[in-house]
This record gives structure tokens, sequence and C-alpha cells, in this order.
């Protein structure tokens, strides 16, 4: 019996119509890839862009959609829901992180530990 696959990534319903959206006059194949990258002034931030899956990603797919986790931020990016926030003039991906610990006071950056996978409950 094979066990279930785990996502490394929940999408909410909001961001998988956003990312659609994002995705509509994007080559076959191709989806909104997450990623993490040193920088700010918590030290890490999230990079996002639409590019094709690379050996390694995790991908997760859903109708009308596909987001790309990258390599090498699957470790930060466990247990991770991507959303959006709307507000009146402005809307954005957010993540609700439980390897964020702490964030810059403008929200542009952040501080994440690696997740310790043998501490994951598997369903």
């Amino acid at each position: 019996m094979a066990l279930p696959k785990m996502s490394v990534m929940t999408v909410s319903p909001a961001a998988a119509v956003r990312v659609s959206g994002l995705l509509a006059n994007a080559v076959a194949g191709a989806g909104l890839r997450v990623s993490v990258e040193k920088g700010g002034c918590a030290g890490m931030s999230y990079k996002m862009e639409i590019s094709e899956p690379q050996m390694g990603d995790e991908v997760i797919d859903f109708e009308g959609g596909r987001v790309i986790v990258d390599s090498k931020a699957v470790l930060y990016l466990l247990g991770t829901t991507m959303d959006v926030k709307n507000d009146k003039f402005s809307s954005s991906f957010v993540f609700e992180n439980p390897n964020q610990t702490s964030a810059c006071g403008c929200g542009e950056s952040v501080e994440l530990k690696p997740a310790d996978p043998a501490q994951l409950a598997l369903p």
C-alpha cells in the first residue's frame, strides 16, 4: 500500500484563483514558483515568479493552476498556507508559515527556520 503524498504547502481557494489568473497567458506547464532568498532586515524574503518546474521541485497542481515550490525552499515552507490578502487598494499573497520565527516591521522580510521532517505528523 502506498502512503499518501504529503503536500509541502496548502494553497487556499482564494490564492488558487489568483494564481490561475496570473497563469492565464503563461506557457503550458508553467506555474507560480515560490522560493525564499536571503535578504531584508529579518534575513529572508519570499520570492515568486512564473516559470516551469525544475528537477527536485515540489509541484502543487489544482484546477486551473500550478504552484511550484523551489527545491531549496521546501524545508522552509513545510506546513505553510499560501493565501491572498485584499484591502481597499491592493491584493497580495500572504504566507502563514509555522517555520517563521519573526518578521521585520515593514513586512518585507522574515526569519525562517527549516522544518524538522522528523517532527512532522503523517496523516
